[in-house]
């Protein structure tokens, strides 16, 4: 009795108990415990108004309706009085009345749930019997009390003394299951799931319903479906956690055919059934799905229900359906804040930003419910996506005064708005200032640093968490794959996939897909294959981005098979599929055998509808030659978008229709579309392939009155094309600072020096960038081995080139290896030159052998040049320039007979060489020159300078350089022939009109050829004159009798 007063109520506090809360039942029930011991002493008459024999028989007829129904429910009642079910266990102490099993199996439920475990145990173990029941509710009650080893060392307190089982209990010991770790708690399950089966207790639903929870909690979800169907008796809360589990853990169209058989079945939904499919259609964003499901709600007459209608609310919004779900909202006839949270929700992913806080201002002026973490999180979330950082860091001071900026997920919203806002400062300090951080913590970090450029910061971000006892998921090495995004971040990204191996978290969809597009930019194409090959599953996204890989590589042929294999198996193709695979082609063959079928693809399964693919289309045509196609694909674009029109722009820059380029320009302006950086960098482009500087110059000004001028990619523009009109003093003026200079500028700066051929200076550059710490990329290494190449420095340019991925990371591609066969060939190095096309680790294509054709023709090769000829033809049979350069090889070795050959079958197949030509612009007047052209106004006074130059070139020994030309004829011809080349013209114009002490500048379609290059540098040794002649490869600079080539072009 001591020990029970030392941990019950005492008899004191149980008499003021009574006198407070019994009023006259207290003395009666004393008075019918003393009549009974002196009735068991000496028999008495008993009275007329005697109570019944039981003493709590008395309580019927209390005040209380629960101390009334006392003798029959016993402590069950008194749950939610917590004061009177006190009283009576004080006055059973006190007057030692007996309780029976019922009674004390109710107490002990009672202070159980009042988390009094101690209380309670004490209670058990002083039972003078216990039945089942008794256990039952000690195992349940110490799980609700969180004393979990308590409650199984009861389990084998009753196997010991073989206590039937009852799944009442083992459902409570799976509960808790859950709140253990992943592998403890599964293994905790799969043994109680085992002696359920030995206990022959599967049958009951309750367990079974448990255990599909616990499954489903741990990520266990097809063991959770295969439990499922193992359930001999399944009701609507067993269905209900089906559907959570599979939902839960990604299976969202498994959750949802679940559903559908269970309405197959004939089982009735309730209230938590619905709301969890109708969430499952939201995340699903199933707009047919959640319509049924929102009409057999109706039917049902359960949106009436607060957490049904929020989860339609959601699923409305999630489907687009904002105005269905603001009058279902407005309709509810009851809210929560969950309510208010799901239209602020709501609003917040549909980008509406007024809206949103229009919502949130009725919720805080309604005064009855206040504003939650959830709410912040949704209005931070909104500020992030609209751009509003002054709106977001109003409700960062709202986050402080409500006391919730402490709330881990209030936190997280934070740091991601301010990430998106650009203030990563700002993020950092919130993140690392956390007191408790979890695992969405830090995701959101690494994927800050990630958005922001800072990729090492990730990475070191990733190892920091390592170190913490929160596991990497699938989103922390999405983000960590999405930091190693070049070729010199590949170990990077290698390391990451052996932390994913070793997780096994490489089956995972988003992970797969993730590690296919690191090594796609990577350019590490045979790790994307086998990861593809190893995922168990695949969607739409993992095949473009293997298409996508292929087509950054130029290899259409590997982009159609895998396009080829997604038709034939569950996969459909999307807008993105096909654009990836018309970025892939690139010549006139691809276009015959995939190009154009696709385009057939697309009309029939009708996406050349969507206007990405129209535009893909344009370009597609252009990169394949086929410009013609390319203008009627955009004529065939009845709505055009700023993007058609740029796309349609750039297909003629690439083709060298500069002046229609800057047409189209304005026709896109007359059309009343905005100016972009896009179509200005194009536009720029053209006037530089024009070497127009005067339209160039204009479209810089346009660029600066409509704040586009600080655009990297205008930037980059506007340099290249001064460059490339002979202005290198305005492209220096336009270079930005080195410590914030973009890649792309520093490797037009190396171009422009070596299209000048000042390799010194670009090599200088190139290293002054590698000391900035700037990685070269592939274009810079394109710009420095062209100039080696120009320069004729074939050691520097092998070096370079094995440096590129031994030191660099960058991998050799195509165009590296053409610089590499021009600069041999250039040399006569013919031998080296093949076995380097023999080792290339990518396949020739027609520049390798074009390359090698025009260096054969320079040192006479007769045995090289056919040969790159025949390939040349086998790529392309209707390529002029294979025809051209061979006949100008037989031309030179006065193999004249195979001349007339050559000539005789361009003339039976309709094939026309290329006219030379030749312009130079003065003011708004553009003066264009062909072979002998007699055409111009002023051509009297041109053949008449001419005729001056040849003479005064005799005077200091010119000798005419018949090399090249190029006809049967004898010396004198020739002689007179090349004085009719058109650069020739254009430099007598060019000294006729253009002032002393100007730059002569001219511009010609075709290499300049060796007797015209000698005439120049004479003329600028005896006119005085500084000459600037551009052909299609460089710059030729001649001043004071020498050229910027030094001789080798």
């Amino acid at each position: 009795m001591t020990a029970a007063r030392a941990i019950f109520p005492t008899a004191k506090l149980a008499r003021h108990s009574c006198r407070a809360c019994f009023n006259r039942a207290a003395p009666r029930l004393a008075a019918a415990a003393r009549s009974s011991r002196r009735l068991s002493t000496r028999a008495q008459p008993c009275p007329i108004d005697a109570p019944p024999h039981h003493p709590f028989s008395l309580l019927t007829d209390h005040p209380h309706p629960a101390v009334a129904q006392f003798p029959s429910t016993g402590f069950s009642r008194l749950a939610d009085a917590p004061l009177l079910a006190r009283a009576i266990h004080g006055i059973v102490l006190r007057r030692a009345l007996p309780l029976s099993a019922f009674h004390s199996n109710t107490l002990l439920a009672f202070y159980f749930r009042h988390c009094a475990p101690v209380a309670a145990l004490h209670l058990f173990d002083a039972m003078p019997e216990r039945t089942p029941s008794s256990w039952y509710t000690a195992v349940s009650g110490c799980v609700w009390c969180g004393r979990e080893s308590t409650a199984f060392g009861l389990l084998r307190g009753m196997r010991e003394r073989e206590v039937p089982l009852s799944g009442f209990a083992l459902a409570s010991l799976v509960t808790a299951c859950e709140r253990w770790g992943k592998d403890e708690a599964h293994a905790c399950g799969a043994a109680i799931h085992a002696l359920t089966h030995k206990a022959g207790l599967m049958v009951n639903v309750y367990i079974g319903t448990a255990l599909l929870h616990l499954y489903g909690s741990r990520k266990r979800a097809l063991d959770a479906q295969r439990l499922f169907w193992e359930m001999p008796e399944r009701n609507v809360v067993s269905w209900t956690a089906l559907m959570v589990a599979l939902s839960s853990n990604g299976y969202l169209e498994e959750a949802l055919g679940a559903y559908r058989r269970m309405r197959k079945e004939g089982v009735v939904c309730n209230a938590n059934s619905f709301a969890t499919v109708v969430s499952l259609c939201g995340s699903l964003k199933n707009e047919v799905a959640g319509l049924q499901v929102f009409s057999q709600v109706l039917v049902s007459g359960l949106q009436r229900q607060v957490s049904v209608a929020n989860s339609l609310i959601t699923m409305l919004g999630n489907i687009g359906r904002v105005q269905d779900a603001e009058k279902l909202f407005y309709r509810m006839e009851e809210r929560d804040t969950i309510s208010w949270n799901a239209m602020v929700s709501m609003y917040s992913h549909e980008g509406l930003c007024s809206k949103c806080f229009l919502v949130f201002s009725d919720m805080r002026h309604g005064g009855l419910l206040r504003h939650d973490a959830t709410t912040l999180c949704s209005l931070l979330f909104v500020c992030a996506a609209s751009d509003y950082v002054s709106t977001g860091s109003g409700v960062h001071s709202l986050c402080l005064r409500s006391g919730l900026h402490s709330h881990i997920p209030v936190t997280n919203a934070l740091v991601n708005m301010y990430s998106a806002a650009g203030k990563l400062v700002d993020a950092e300090v919130l993140f690392w200032s956390m007191g408790r951080r979890d695992l969405i913590s830090w995701n959101t970090m690494i994927s800050s640093y990630v958005q922001n450029g800072n990729n090492m910061d990730a990475l070191r971000t990733v190892g920091q968490l390592l170190q913490t006892t929160e596991a990497p998921d699938r989103m922390t090495f999405s983000s960590a794959l999405g930091a190693c995004s070049g070729p010199e971040a590949l170990m990077d990204g290698r390391m990451v996939h052996a932390m994913i191996l070793q997780l096994s978290l490489q089956s995972n969809l988003l992970v797969g897909n993730s590690l296919l597009t690191m090594y796609g930019k990577c350019n590490s194409i045979q790790d994307a294959e086998r990861v593809f090959q190893s995922m168990p599953t695949h969607d739409v996204v993992s095949c473009n981005v293997l298409i996508g890989s292929y087509a950054a590589l130029e290899d259409c042929t590997k982009g159609m098979q895998v396009f080829t294999w997604m038709r034939s198996g569950e996969i459909k193709p999307n807008y993105i599929t096909i654009v990836n695979i018309q970025g892939s082609f690139t010549s006139s063959y691809e276009l015959r055998n995939y190009g154009l079928p696709l385009h057939a693809y697309t009309i029939h399964a009708g996406f050349v509808a969507d206007d990405f693919v129209s535009n893909s289309l344009i370009t597609m045509y252009a990169n394949c030659g086929d410009l013609d196609s390319s203008t009627n694909v955009f004529h065939t674009i009845i709505n055009k978008s700023v993007v058609s029109w740029n796309a349609m722009i750039a297909a003629n820059v690439q083709h060298g229709h500069g002046e229609e380029a800057l047409k189209l320009f304005l026709d896109m302006r007359h059309a009343g579309n905005s100016l972009d950086h896009v179509c200005l960098a194009e536009c720029l482009s053209s006037s530089a392939s024009l070497a127009s500087l005067e339209e160039g110059m204009q479209l810089h000004g346009l660029g600066v009155k409509c704040g586009l001028d600080i655009d990297s990619h205008v930037v980059n523009a506007a340099m290249d094309m001064y460059g490339k009109c002979g202005k290198m003093d305005e492209m220096l003026k336009m270079l930005p600072d080195p410590a914030v200079r973009p890649q792309q500028c520093w490797n037009t700066l190396i171009s422009g020096y070596a299209r000048y051929g000042y390799f010194k200076e670009a090599e200088d550059t190139f290293k002054h960038m590698v000391s900035m710490g700037r990685k070269p990329d592939y274009v810079t290494f394109v710009t420095l081995l062209s100039a080696c190449s120009h320069a004729g420095l074939v050691d520097k340019s092998i070096d370079y080139y094995n440096s590129m991925s031994s030191v660099f990371g960058v991998s050799p591609g195509i165009k590296h290896c053409v610089c590499i066969v021009d600069v041999l060939g250039r040399l006569g190095r013919f031998t080296e030159a093949e076995k380097f096309i023999e080792d290339m680790p990518v396949l020739p294509n027609d520049l390798i052998w074009r390359s090698l054709l025009s260096s054969s023709r320079t040192h006479k090769n007769l045995d090289i040049g056919r040969k790159a000829a025949k390939k040349l033809l086998e790529l392309d049979p209707f390529d002029d320039s294979a025809y051209v350069l061979l006949s100008n090889l037989y031309a030179t070795s006065a193999r004249w007979s195979d001349v007339d050959r050559l000539r005789s079958h361009m003339k039976n197949i309709n094939l026309n060489k290329r006219p030379a030509c030749s312009w130079l612009k003065q003011k708004k007047e553009v003066s264009t020159f062909g072979i002998g052209d007699r055409s111009h106004n002023h051509t009297e006074k041109i053949y008449a300078k001419l005729d001056e130059i040849f003479l005064k070139l005799r005077d200091v020994g010119y000798v005419a350089d018949t090399s090249s030309a190029l006809h049967d004829t004898d010396e004198e011809q020739k002689e007179q022939n090349l004085w009719n080349h058109s650069e020739k013209l254009a430099l007598a114009y060019g000294l006729i009109t253009v002032p002393e002490g100007c730059t002569v500048r001219i511009f010609k379609n075709l290499r300049v050829c060796a007797d015209c290059h000698l005439v120049f540098k004479l003329v600028s040794m005896i006119f005085d004159r500084e000459i600037v002649l551009r052909d299609p490869y460089r710059f030729h600079h001649f001043k004071g009798g020498s050229c910027s080539c030094s001789d080798f072009w």
